[in-house]
This record gives C-alpha cells, sequence and structure tokens, in this order.
C-alpha cells in the first residue's frame, strides 16, 4: 500500500523551506502522491507564512478545474496532489500574549488560595527569567526553547481539546489541526517530514516535541491512537545561514527579549546537543538531515535599521539552503522502508564542491544517485517561465503570456488548447511568476523563487548560465528559453535561421510521444493535457537521459 506523505513547516525557516518543496512538487518531483501538508507557527500574520500558504493555493488553482486540490498526475508540472492546513497557536487575544497570562494562577475560593498562588509564581521565576514571562508571544518564541516547546505542547493540545469539546465554537485553525492529526492517524504507515531551524525559537522549540503532542491530541479525540512505533518522522536540523542588524536599546527595552543573530550559533549548538541527549527524540525520529552554511557566506535579512521579531513585514528572500532541505524530504519520502526500522535517529549530511571559496552547485549536489532528475525538472519549468513571462510578455504585460503561446500552437495547428479560459492561462503565469520573476511598472525584474535561489549563491555556480538570470528587461524579452544550462549537452537544437522558440513547436507539433497519454499520466482535462504536452516536449528538447 503507497504511504502517505505528510509535511509539517514550522516558524518562518519552516516556511521558506516548505516554499521549495512546493516548487518540487510544481516541476514533478513527486509524481503521483498525495501530501498533507500542516503550517504551523505562532505567528498567524508572518509574510513568509502567507506567502507559501498563497503559493500552495495558486498551486491548488492551477492544478485543479473547479476542484479543491485537483487529482495526482505523473509526468507532468504539479504532479503531486496538496492538502493544505493551516494552524497556529493565537497570541493575539489580550488575554494571551504573554507567559504570565497564560500560566496566571487560580487558586482563588480555596484555601490558601494567596500561599498557592504565590507558590505557582516561585515555580515559574525558577525555570523562566521574568522578561522571558512577559514578552509578545504573537511573534515567536524569540529563541527560548525551552519556553517554546512547553507553549507550543500545550497549543496542539488545547487545540485538539477544543475541537472535540465543541467543535462549532472551535477556531478554525484548531479545525484544520485537528483534520490533520485525523488524516494522519488514519495512515498507520505514514511518513512525517518536518521543516525547521535549530538556530532561532519556533522550529527547534517544536521539532523535539511534535511526536508526542500529535500522539497526546489525537488520544483526545475518542481515544484515537496515533503509533510512533509506526508512523516515521524525518527532519532538517538546519542551522544558522542568514544574519540581521543587531536590535537597538530602545527596541531591547520595547520587545523585552528579542532575539539576535549573534546568539544563532550558540541556539544551534543547545538544540543539537540536547535532540542528540533527548530519549523521546532519539526514539520517534527515523532521521535527521544536518544542514548548514558557512559563516563567510550568510547573507543579511536586515530590513531597514528595525529588528523585524515576525508579522507581515518578515518576509525573506529565498535561500539555496532552502532547496537542500526541500531535497532532504525528498530523499525521506524515497527511502526504502527497511531502511527507516532503526531504533534510534540517524544522522546524514551531504558535501558540495567548493572551488575558490565559492561552492559549485549541480543537480546531483541536491539528490544523489538519480542521473540528472532534478536539473532535467527545474530547466524545464524555468524554460517554460521564460516563454511565458518573457517571450510571451506575461512579466512584462505586453501580451496574454501562456495565452499567447496557445495561439502559437494553434499556428501550428495544435487546436487541442483554444479551450483554456484566460483565467486558466492568467494563473499558471502567475505561478511562473513566483517560481521565476516579474516585471514592475518601473521596468524592474523582480526576483521569484529562483532568481532568489541563484543571488544567495553570490560567486559560487548554480545549476543554470548566469545569463538564464537576467536582469536587463530589454534583453531578457529576446532571452533564449533552450540555452539556459551550463552544460552545452542540454541546449536545445535548432537550424540557423531557426530559433529555440520554434523547435519546441515543431516537437509539440510531430513528436507523437510528447503528446499527453491519459492513461500514463493521468491526466483527463484540457489543462492537464496542456501542461503534460509542454512538460514532456521540453524535457525531449533538453537531451537528458530520462524525465
Amino acid at each position: 500500500m503507497q504511504e502517505k506523505l505528510f509535511v509539517i513547516a514550522i516558524g518562518g525557516t519552516g516556511m521558506r523551506c516548505l516554499e521549495s518543496f512546493v516548487h518540487l512538487c510544481a516541476i514533478g518531483m513527486f509524481d503521483g502522491k498525495e501530501i498533507n501538508v500542516l503550517t504551523l507557527d505562532t505567528d498567524y500574520a508572518n509574510g513568509n507564512k502567507g506567502r507559501v500558504e498563497q503559493l500552495i493555493d495558486l498551486y491548488n488553482r492551477v492544478k485543479s478545474d473547479g476542484g479543491t486540490e485537483g487529482s495526482a498526475n505523473a509526468g507532468t508540472f504539479f504532479s503531486a496532489k496538496l492538502k493544505l492546513y493551516k494552524f497556529f497557536t493565537d497570541y493575539s487575544n489580550q488575554a494571551r500574549r504573554n507567559f504570565n497570562l497564560l500560566s496566571a494562577p487560580t487558586a482563588a475560593g480555596l484555601p490558601n488560595s494567596d500561599e498557592i498562588e504565590q507558590d505557582d509564581r516561585d515555580l515559574a521565576d525558577l525555570f523562566f527569567d521574568p522578561n522571558v514571562q512577559e514578552f509578545n508571544l504573537e511573534h515567536g518564541y524569540r529563541a527560548q526553547t525551552h519556553l517554546g516547546s512547553l507553549l507550543m505542547y500545550h497549543g496542539i493540545v488545547e487545540a485538539m481539546k477544543a475541537v472535540v469539546e465543541n467543535k462549532d465554537k472551535a477556531q478554525p485553525q484548531q479545525r484544520e489541526l485537528a483534520e490533520f492529526v485525523r488524516a494522519l492517524v488514519a495512515e498507520p504507515n505514514a511518513r512525517v517530514f518536518v521543516f525547521g531551524s535549530v538556530f532561532g525559537g519556533t522550529g527547534a522549540s517544536s521539532i523535539p516535541i511534535i511526536p508526542k503532542a500529535l500522539k497526546d491530541a489525537a488520544s483526545l479525540d475518542n481515544a484515537m491512537t496515533l503509533n510512533l512505533e509506526k508512523v516515521k518522522f524525518g527532519s532538517t536540523l538546519l542551522t544558522q545561514y542568514f544574519s540581521f542588524n543587531p536590535p537597538d536599546k530602545r527596541e531591547r527595552e520595547n520587545e523585552k527579549v528579542i532575539a539576535t543573530s549573534d546568539n544563532f550559533a550558540i541556539n544551534s549548538q543547545a538544540a543539537l546537543q540536547f535532540y542528540q541527549a533527548d530519549p523521546t527524540v532519539k526514539k520517534y525520529y527515523k532521521r535527521f538531515y544536518h544542514i548548514g552554511w558557512p559563516e563567510s557566506k550568510r547573507i543579511s535579512y536586515s530590513n531597514g535599521s528595525t529588528t523585524v521579531t515576525g508579522g507581515g513585514e518578515q518576509k525573506n528572500s529565498c535561500h539555496i539552503i532552502e532547496l537542500m532541505c526541500a531535497c532532504a524530504a525528498y530523499d525521506f519520502f524515497n527511502l526504502d522502508a527497511n531502511s527507516l526500522n532503526n531504533d534510534e535517529v540517524e544522522y546524514v549530511y551531504r558535501c558540495v564542491e567548493e572551488k575558490d571559496n565559492a561552492f559549485i552547485f549541480n543537480g546531483k549536489s541536491f539528490i544523489a544517485n538519480e542521473s540528472d532528475l532534478l536539473a532535467n525538472k527545474l530547466g524545464i519549468m524555468f524554460s517554460f517561465a521564460h516563454i511565458a513571462l518573457s517571450l510571451n510578455g506575461a512579466a512584462t504585460q505586453q501580451e496574454l503570456g501562456t495565452k499567447s503561446f496557445i495561439r502559437f500552437l494553434d499556428q501550428q495547428n495544435i487546436e487541442d488548447y483554444n479551450a483554456l479560459t484566460d483565467d486558466q492561462t492568467r494563473e499558471i503565469d502567475d505561478y511562473l511568476k513566483y517560481f521565476a520573476y516579474d516585471v514592475n511598472t518601473k521596468r524592474e525584474i523582480v526576483s521569484g523563487w529562483i532568481y532568489q535561489l541563484h543571488t544567495s549563491v553570490g560567486s559560487g555556480q548554480f545549476i543554470f548560465k548566469n545569463s538564464a538570470f537576467e536582469e536587463n528587461v530589454r534583453r531578457l524579452e529576446k532571452i533564449d528559453p533552450g540555452d539556459i544550462f551550463r552544460d552545452e549537452k542540454h541546449k536545445w537544437d535548432h537550424t540557423i535561421f531557426g530559433s529555440s522558440y520554434d523547435t519546441l513547436g515543431k516537437i509539440m507539433a510531430t513528436e507523437s510521444s510528447c503528446r499527453p497519454n491519459e492513461e500514463a499520466q493521468h491526466v483527463h482535462t484540457v489543462k492537464e493535457k496542456f501542461l503534460a504536452h509542454i512538460y514532456k516536449s521540453i524535457a525531449k528538447a533538453q537531451h537528458f537521459e530520462q524525465i
């Protein structure tokens, strides 16, 4: 029986790792899979959380025709079926904004109530600094992992309890968490991958308690059982890879407690030592992917002079290391079941080629032993993005993007896709903008995901040529979508007077092997067939050994 896949993204960094994971789904790395995704945070307004949730919503709109998530496909774009569940521990209420309020003693009416309440306060003071008890929890746990683990466990169990006691009165995010737990319980051999960092607060706090919190939450719902002996958990242990400006004196006074990037290394060490020693973590996680980035190559996420603790302004750019985390999830989900029967957690890592103090990334840097599958599939989407956004003007707003490409196909006597509506093609264009780039009204490039990854590599090398990441709009409008790889053997063939664009049209018109196969690819709608046809045709043009 096919194991169901579950992904949990925790905190701002976890959300950006999830963003890379969603793009892996979009390029076809998870053919035929149904994946349940839970976003988990304390900060309901977090910008990175909102961005990835919007991305998944758009993914599902591209994939479906009026349905919620569409269906799983194979050998095409958007081949995985994604189901999104959104949960956050709600600290927006004035009565729940800090630990003091959440844990306020309630011994009124009991004998010696004053003494009991004082004992409770003394106990809290023993474990938590007064400032830690008073800071606003709405923007996360601010590297206070001892507090965060307690509160995140409590938040998960509290949410399930609220749904069990009165589903109609429970908050929407509490109901969604309960649905995720029930879906997990329904798959006794499920695999769960957790995205989170170990240098901050929310991720480092939550990774250790997730298995037990989900198990205890499940037990509240008609005594459901989540068998942690059968459910396999894996996670990234992502250490510091960025920095930001330290808070000034005023910010420290206002915020009480605030995370500082100069403590991230110490935070990481403490978290890793705890994970290594804690028997619950060691027992219930099967594999940890230890991922780091050199101090000398860290980028700054500073936003002006103010330290952003969370909220809508925390919308940091994506980084190549987050793609490495997403590929760790791919590895975990594709492991043979027997390799996950270990009694204690296994730690793994990968090394990347380095030359002249710069990293050299190719497809096999991320996923080994599978030919160059990642480069192949990334290239298909990247070429399609250039075709729709630049050659057909979706980014520059001069033309209709994918709609114009369909008109081009009509001129090649491929009339199968003329029925696609403007809304359907616009949604495809919008996703490609998230993936690659857009152009604003000032004729400036607005970097999407893959452009941001390329920037984060710095002076190193990525899979594609630097010219594939053109930032001059005029040159971008004339870009060659068939000449993006560093390896020249993947350049598209064309005649002296022809173009890569013509080559694609010819392949789609004449190559029967590239036409959509309803049975093999599970594509049935006009939109599914259109995407499958482009996918296989670009794959053929790239001259890879497999797809």
